[in-house]
């Protein structure tokens, strides 16, 4: 392209751009503002937050606490938002409680060599969660790359930290092998350095009760804290974190935010356009358009299975095999309705709100403002997960009367009233505020109790919705434009409600049912208009405005998005973004590959296999069918209930076969089929593997095999692995517990063993 052509580019978009922020541009003569898509309001950064200059070094947080007064710093280590939301609890308790402010902070913004400069009367919390194989998070990878070096060296010249007080809580799952290691790693290397642990290191079970295991180390924790800091408790009390204003008569309607999830989103939203190519990410998701979406089970049985598209093509958006993609859901309609009446705020739900941080070091404005009440519940907040103990003891204090009151405190405290009246059901925030008002929970909610709960507690309480993920079912090397996702749509039954007459009732999972409501509106625009789809039958028009797609016996959703700027040309749009992974192929074709995934599993197999499709037919144009001979051969251990229920991608499957001549082969068992191991006992992957060890192992152990593993951990990843120890200790000559132990170890240290994995 010419250079006057790119000028010319370059001036049609930074145009508009510059039009749009005018006001907050100084040297078009406009006043500086805080950012549309930041805390509103928000002082943070400047010298007027306590005097840190922009002179400041801004990845000194030693400094920054001493500037701003803050006595602990609090690092959070997360890959999907789970242990920022905790790190947010303890600097909010630590105020609460003693009234210490405290610094949160992404460790990926900020260096740690002056660590031995933080004063013993202050300290650092690391909340970390463990990723993959044992692994830090990604935004915690500096922190450790630092810390554990050999020989590390700090700001003055030293290698202790004999000043340093620190507390840490892991979060975690017990399926995983390396539980927590994470938060065991730097605990162990902090020690070794010298640094003085306050309380017992946390260690939260996501496959249990990650909120019980948070409640029961805490308070021993804040006990020691106390001592060491010398702080007494009992002096802040229940402090404000924001300020909440309406502001619908201050505010030009095309700069509020109806759930858009940037500021170049509200610009292509308010004015129906699109943001620019190559600029789309976490932070910017893209409003991809759905392509093909096809239910992948049988029509007649009682699940749902969606095989979604996502189109990609024109935006600047890469991919690779074994990448997962963010999907952002919204909350289905019931619950936003719900939210609203419980405050009072189903009149004011177009109401626009600006909202302030007055600590923007503690507590950052955690959506875009301004926004509407409704768009807060319906894109920002969080109001779809379990309601957590520590968060309906802190709004008993707001209850309507002392009879609320009371149930509110007892479901808060006592741990097993919580498990009977809230956990066993699995209800939400405010269906827990309407069973304690005895309140049906049943819509319409025209006659809801009013809880005089402050709109700036209910921000600084619920957490922010955050996107769910998937591993991507294809490969950019044959779908370049679009991303592929294989999604199982969570649907089951709770334990026992008292507001259902001590019956079970039906919980649905929040993303998933987003999809298939996704795919159902979808349908009902195109070719399978009017389809039923597992019983569940389209019965609205399009969602726009008030009205939402309607379907029987599943959440509903507004699917068209802010402004309905997600329904263009009859094609709904789903907001993603790709991030990515190091579950990937050998690049030889000639080393040989053992993919273990049933159910859903085998999504990111699809597009591994996929992968080697489209390197097979580069390599055939080039040398002919002879191209592959020398090839490795390429395993796929598949199960599933029934051959003809949930077999996903039956088609597919002989056909990549056939390109890969005879290199690839599937292995299949059906766990409700005909076939029987000779005790009668149901066959599963790991039976598999077993029956086919004298192929495998000298495959591993002579050929330098890559192991994939993808699915659920906590049967069916630990029972391959003990198959695999068990065979490779006995290719050894040895047994499971030494050879077999040692082997796999081995294999995972060169990464020639890795896993996908959830629980």
């Amino acid at each position: 392209m010419a250079s006057v052509d790119l000028l010319i580019v370059a001036v049609a978009i930074l145009l508009p751009l510059l039009w749009w922020f005018r006001e907050s541009l100084p040297f078009i003569g406009g006043k500086p503002r805080q950012s549309v898509a930041g805390a509103s309001g928000a002082k943070a950064g400047g010298a007027g937050a306590g005097g840190f200059d922009d002179d400041d070094d801004p990845r000194d947080f030693v400094g920054k606490m001493e500037k701003l007064g803050k006595r602990a710093a609090v690092f959070y280590g997360t890959q999907t938002g789970t242990a920022e939301e905790y790190a947010i609890r303890l600097a909010k308790e630590a105020k609460s409680r003693f009234g210490i402010s405290s610094l949160v902070c992404d460790p990926e913004e900020y260096d740690f060599n002056k660590l031995d400069q933080i004063p013993s009367d202050k300290a650092v919390i690391f909340v970390l969660a463990t990723y993959g194989e044992g692994d830090p998070t990604d935004n915690a990878q500096p922190l450790f790359e630092f810390i554990l070096e050999e020989n590390v060296e700090f700001s003055q010249g030293g290698n202790t930290l004999e000043n340093l007080n620190y507390v840490i809580f892991g979060l975690g799952n017990r399926t995983y092998e390396h539980f927590n290691e994470t938060a065991r790693q730097l605990d162990r290397r902090l020690a070794a350095l010298g640094a003085h642990r306050i309380g017992e290191r946390g260690e939260g079970d996501d496959d249990k009760a990650l909120e019980e295991d948070y409640l029961s180390w805490k308070d021993g924790m804040w006990e020691e804290f106390s001592k060491r800091l010398e702080v007494e408790e009992g002096g802040a009390g229940d402090v404000a974190d924001f300020v909440v204003t309406e502001v619908a008569e201050t505010v030009a309607p095309e700069k509020v935010f109806h759930g858009e999830l940037s500021a170049r989103a509200l610009v292509a939203s308010a004015n129906k356009s699109t943001t620019p190519a190559g600029s789309y990410d976490a932070k910017n998701p893209y409003p991809a358009p759905v392509g093909t979406s096809r239910e992948l089970f049988a029509v007649s049985g009682e699940r749902n299975c969606v095989h979604i598209e996502f189109d990609i093509s024109g935006t600047g958006i890469s991919y690779m095999h074994g990448d997962h993609v963010g999907v952002w859901p919204s909350n289905p309609d019931a619950e936003v309705e719900r939210a609203l009446a419980v405050l009072g705020l189903s009149e004011k739900r177009h109401t626009p709100i600006a909202v302030e941080s007055l600590d923007p070091a503690l507590a950052k404005v955690p959506f875009p403002t301004p926004a509407t009440y409704e768009s807060v519940f319906r894109h920002y907040l969080d109001i779809s997960s379990l309601a957590s103990r520590q968060t309906i003891a802190f709004l008993a204090r707001y209850a309507p009367n002392e009879q609320a009151k009371e149930t509110l405190t007892t479901w808060g405290t006592d741990r097993e009233a919580y498990h009977e009246y809230v956990d066993g059901p699995k209800l939400k925030i405010a269906e827990v505020l309407q069973s304690a008002a005895r309140d049906s929970l049943t819509p319409p909610f025209t006659n809801a109790t009013v809880w005089p709960i402050p709109f700036d507690r209910i921000i600084g309480t619920l957490p922010r919705l955050q996107p769910r993920y998937y591993s991507i079912s294809s490969s950019s090397k044959l779908n370049p434009s679009s991303v592929h996702v294989t999604a199982v749509v969570l649907k089951y039954e709770s334990g026992p409600s008292k507001d259902h007459a001590d019956q079970p009732r039906w919980v649905y999972g929040l993303s998933t049912n987003f999809i298939l409501n996704v795919k159902l509106a979808s349908d009902a625009n195109g070719a399978n208009k009017g389809a039923l789809t597992n019983g569940h039958a389209h019965t609205g028009g399009l969602a726009g405005n008030e009205a939402s797609i309607r379907l029987d016996g599943l959440p509903s959703y507004k699917i068209s998005g802010p402004r309905d700027f997600h329904l263009h040309d009859n094609i709904y749009r789903v907001p993603i973004h790709i991030r990515r992974s190091t579950f990937r192929l050998p690049t030889s074709p000639k080393v040989p590959i053992i993919m273990i995934g049933p159910g859903t599993g085998v999504a990111p197999f699809r597009g591994f296999v996929q992968e080697r499709v489209a390197l097979a037919r580069k390599a055939k144009e080039k040398g002919g069918e002879e191209a592959l001979k020398d090839w490795a051969p390429i395993y796929l251990f598949y199960g599933c209930r029934r051959e003809d229920e949930d077999y996903l991608y039956a088609e597919e499957w002989p056909e990549y076969a056939k390109e890969l001549g005879g290199k690839f082969q599937m292995i299949t068992a059906f766990s409700r089929g005909p076939n029987r191991k000779p005790d009668g006992s149901k066959i599963y992957v790991q039976d598999l593997i077993w029956d086919k060890r004298d192929e495998l192992a000298p495959l591993i152990l002579e050929k330098r095999a890559y192991i994939y593993i993808c699915g659920d951990a906590k049967n069916m990843a630990r029972a391959v692995e003990d198959r695999l120890s068990r065979m490779l200790g006995e290719a050894k000559g040895g047994t499971a517990e030494i050879q077999g132990a040692k082997e796999l170890k081995l294999l995972k240290e060169r990464n020639r063993f890795m896993t996908d994995v959830w629980s």
